[in-house]
């Protein structure tokens, strides 16, 4: 944590910020090591506080011990105010994009004589390049997303319920080891298939026809993000030709990250070959977003995004096509950016598998 809060405070110094309130919880885990769900960290060049409640305070004092733990009261933002002017902190910057207006507004009256500065994504953006510890973690949630999918293939046949799949899923998950913070995976089937974020349903699985599965394991707070999408039954050369275009997608996408590349440039990768196939128009999402202790960070591969891969940073490679009311597919991988091109974390089979 210590490599962290160093980097930190270069950014604040190098943006002339006297001192960082830290409010997502995200955020201030990255920064201090503490993941309960309450607390406010307070950077500054010589200063690291993190003031939680009650029910954390051992927790906080054992995984953030480079930081100085105090207890808030029943105002929490009272407790912030009383510590900054401590500090003798007369301009505090905060994360305008995590507070809500009511919350901004509390934060001012508590602050009264303070300069508080709106800033965004300080901390994401630091988070973007993960270190050694944060690799490993993601290395071992794509590997028991993996495992989790093997066990589950044999589970999935005609007359299953999508809830049930997804059930099944996250129990052999839990069984691996990992936790599911999800607010629940998708298992799109049929027609469904073609909803990206077609959360599981009561409808039953079919034959011949697409199913969909995006699921992820959280090791240590870290979080893998896959999607696999099968066949029940013997797909028809339509179909076949609809997976090969995705299956194209992700696999050029992949061979051509590199450092240096901005994600504009990056989602051009995978898009531009759906769009050769003549399914440009059922492709309406970005190719990838950057992942770690939330499921999609600040990073991005999309038309719009100018965000610049480095060596660290760690993504997913989501390409897919949807073809409303009739069926869709998507295959995604997490794939880690190295000094020379794209290690992919995740090893579940790309093949269309037809059960």
């Amino acid at each position: 944590m210590n490599a962290r809060l160093s980097r930190l405070r270069s950014v604040l110094k190098e943006r002339s910020l006297e001192a960082i309130l830290i409010f997502h919880g995200p955020n201030r885990q990255y920064i201090s090591g503490f993941n309960g769900s309450s607390g406010y960290a307070v950077v500054t060049g010589e200063h690291a506080l993190l003031l939680t409640d009650f029910r954390y305070v051992s927790q906080a004092a054992e995984q953030a011990p480079t930081f100085i733990v105090k207890r808030h009261g029943d105002q929490p933002f009272e407790s912030i105010a009383d510590q900054v002017r401590k500090l003798g902190i007369r301009e505090l910057a905060v994360e305008g994009n995590r507070l809500s207006m009511a919350q901004a507004e509390r934060l001012k009256e508590k602050l009264t004589g303070i300069a508080c500065v709106p800033t965004e994504e300080i901390v994401e953006k630091l988070r973007n390049v993960k270190d050694v510890v944060e690799i490993a973690s993601l290395r071992e949630a794509a590997r028991i997303a993996d495992e989790a999918f093997f066990q589950l293939l044999p589970l999935i046949r005609p007359g299953t319920t999508e809830r049930k799949i997804a059930a099944e899923l996250e129990y052999r998950i839990r069984l691996l080891g990992a936790e599911c913070g999800w607010p629940g995976f998708i298992v799109a089937s049929g027609y469904r298939s073609a909803l990206p974020h077609g959360v599981a349903s009561a409808k039953e699985i079919g034959n011949n026809e697409f199913v969909t599965l995006d699921f992820g394991a959280i090791v240590n707070g870290y979080m893998s993000d896959v999607t696999r999408t099968v066949f029940v039954g013997k797909p028809n050369e339509k179909q076949r030709e609809i997976y090969d275009a995705v299956l194209a997608a992700n696999e050029k996408a992949i061979r051509g990250l590199r450092p240096g590349m901005n994600g504009k440039q990056g989602d051009a990768l995978g898009r531009d070959v759906i769009d050769a196939r003549g399914y440009g128009e059922y492709f309406g999402h970005g190719l990838g977003h950057g992942i770690g202790l939330e499921i999609h960070e600040q990073l991005r591969l999309s038309q719009q995004s100018d965000s610049i891969l480095e060596p660290g940073n760690v993504l997913t490679v989501e390409p897919g096509v949807y073809i409303p009311n009739v069926e869709g597919v998507r295959i995604e991988d997490d794939v880690l950016i190295t000094p020379h091109g794209a290690e992919v974390l995740t090893s579940s089979p790309k093949a269309l598998i037809a059960l």
